[in-house]
């Protein structure tokens, strides 16, 4: 009887376990390539799971399921494991194929005067100036800026203030890719691999400094490569080249000459390139050997046993080798400055207490014979020479641009994250209107990337389209990339429709000066209501080991104040604000 009762409950949970609900373990089919150096690889999709091992960089596993930001790999028979995705390319990305079109609109200033700066902002440094009716080629654009090629080079100008003419299509694909073969050393800390030549281009993979890749064609200033099993394009300035024809940069032996240095202060650098790190420094009137010449940068030994690179405009060589002068103090013809604005003091020493030589007017040129600190040598017209500030001209031809050191300064080499808040199905508040919180937040984050950018600050945005990122995932690219700032861009709501205004908010002590920083520069650059800073029990500020603030920029339940922060201006002022304010933190810390 027992044995009957048995099988026949046996029986029962049998016919009913084939009809209860399992979950779903359908495999994603493909495999991953671990894309980072080291991978921390989890028993589960979360960053408090155990670690199961570390995968480093070229490994591939298969993929067994996805869920959120995380991807279930087979280790090995009946091992598994979690990564998070942006650390491994999928195998579906390994084949990658230029884009098919790339849109170059053709386009001509529809004023006189248009200044042109380094970066999409008015306080950015004016690099040159474009009369009515001149043509540009647009290359990049944000809400309120256009980044544009002419005939003195790259800047970015108002779009209010440019017109549009003809869209030029350009086809990418393989026949517009000279094939090149050869081998090329990463010479950055960090280099996206995309999927087409394009910095729009989806990323599918990383690599870190010293990498060595093989090159399999070149498009305009992008290169195809090949690593381990993952191929794409990168930016072919960031590339040292072994063996192919990517970059041109023709290295020279000069070790039998000598340069004195003309600057009050110059920068020894680990590679032959402004974006490198800063190894040393060295100061006026010091002499050094030089090694080697590399696209006016020269190689010297400024300790003994340690080498690195210094700007060639800033040595004053014994011998006629200096790669942009035809003799002692000399340049080619090409090298010269365009003064910008009206009455532009030349005088007769480099600096603003000496004696005004005369006064030049904007459009007026001069050939430049020298650069000492942040000034210009010039040759007049009656054959003697004065100098120009550097900061209030543009340079034209192979003499390099000066910048004058301002608040932007501060944010160069700085790691920045920026996290516009929700995204995907998470929509975050909605205004008096129906407008969504999440795109608000993803226009102003776009905004402040190009700003940071532009003054050389490596920036990283956790999403950068209509995608859900959950906040765990947000708080860990902070600690990946050892921010040293992290900031979350919010709007505000409230059932009162009259509350207005900005609000700041850290969680730890160590956060706080971050955002007293910040709130203060967004309020007054934006003129919204002052709400003041205040301690905020938020994910990604709490859990934050980083300096980390959250910034609600206005309340968009407020019907008034919704229709303000929408505007294009407001989107400019609070991203300026944030920059600004940035730059002033970093500058008194």
């Amino acid at each position: 009887m027992t044995k009957k009762l048995s099988l026949l409950v046996l029986s029962v949970i049998l016919i009913f376990g084939a009809f209860l609900p399992q979950e779903k373990m359908e495999a994603a089919g493909g495999s991953v390539v671990i894309a980072s150096d080291t991978v921390n690889v989890r028993t589960g999709p979360g960053l408090s799971y155990p670690l199961a091992k570390k995968a480093v960089r070229g490994e591939k596993y298969p993929i067994v399921k996805e869920k959120g930001d995380w991807i279930q790999i087979q280790l090995s028979l009946g091992k598994t494991g979690w990564v998070v995705n942006w650390l491994v390319t999928t195998d579906k990305d390994n084949t990658v194929k230029a884009a098919t079109v790339i849109e170059k609109n053709q386009a001509k200033a529809n004023t006189g005067q248009l200044r042109v700066r380094s970066g999409p902002g008015t306080s950015f440094q004016v690099v040159g100036s474009l009369s009515k009716g001149q043509d540009v080629t647009i290359l990049s654009q944000n809400e309120n800026w256009y980044k544009i090629s002419s005939s003195f080079g790259e800047g970015w100008v108002s779009k209010e203030y440019i017109s549009i003419t003809s869209v030029k299509q350009e086809s990418s694909a393989t026949p517009a890719a000279a094939k090149v073969a050869g081998t090329a050393v990463v010479s950055t800390d960090t280099l996206n691999i995309r999927k087409g030549p394009s910095a729009s281009s989806t990323i599918v993979g990383k690599l870190t400094k010293g990498t060595s890749v093989t090159i399999l064609s070149k498009q305009n200033d992008w290169a195809e490569v090949s690593y381990l099993k993952v191929k794409g394009w990168v930016n072919a300035k960031y590339l040292d080249n072994q063996s192919d024809g990517v970059k041109t940069a023709a290295k020279k032996s000069t070790s039998d000459l000598k340069g004195t240095v003309t600057a009050s202060s110059l920068s020894v650098r680990s590679d032959a390139s402004s974006d490198s790190n800063v190894i040393g420094n060295v100061t006026k009137g010091q002499s050094f050997s030089i090694l080697e010449e590399k696209n006016n940068w020269l190689k010297i030994e400024y300790q003994s046993g340690k080498v690195g690179w210094v700007a060639a405009w800033y040595l004053d060589q014994r011998k006629n080798t200096k790669p942009v002068s035809t003799e002692q103090g000399k340049t080619e013809p090409e090298s010269s400055i365009t003064i910008l604005q009206n009455g532009s003091n030349i005088r007769t020493e480099p600096n603003t207490q000496s004696d005004v030589l005369l006064r030049a007017n904007e459009g007026d040129t001069f050939q430049v014979s020298g650069v000492e600190n942040d000034w210009y040598q010039i040759n007049l017209k009656d054959g003697s020479t004065g100098y120009i500030a550097g900061w209030i001209v543009s340079a034209n031809g192979t003499v390099p641009r000066i910048e004058k050191s301002g608040a932007g300064g501060y944010l160069k080499n700085k790691t920045i994250v920026v996290d516009p808040g929700h995204g995907g199905r998470d929509g975050g508040t909605t205004g008096a209107s129906g407008t969504l919180e999440k795109d608000l937040t993803l226009r102003t984050a776009r905004l402040l990337y190009d700003k940071l950018r532009a003054a050389g600050a490596n920036v990283y945005l956790t999403r950068n389209s209509d995608t859900f990122i959950s906040l765990p995932s947000r708080v860990s690219m902070a600690h990946s990339k050892n921010a040293d700032a992290f900031i979350s861009l919010h709007f505000d709501a409230n059932e009162d429709r009259s509350a207005r205004g900005i609000t700041g908010y850290y969680y730890h002590v160590y956060q706080r000066k971050l955002a007293e920083t910040l709130y203060a520069s967004a309020v007054g650059k934006t003129k919204l209501g002052d709400r003041g800073v205040a301690i905020g029990d938020y994910h990604v500020i709490r859990e934050n080991n980083q300096k980390a603030v959250l910034m609600e920029l206005g309340f968009i339940s407020n019907p008034e104040e919704e229709m303000t922060v929408k505007t294009g201006s407001y989107q400019e002022n609070a991203a300026s604000g944030l920059y600004e304010g940035l730059a002033r933190y970093f500058k008194e810390s």
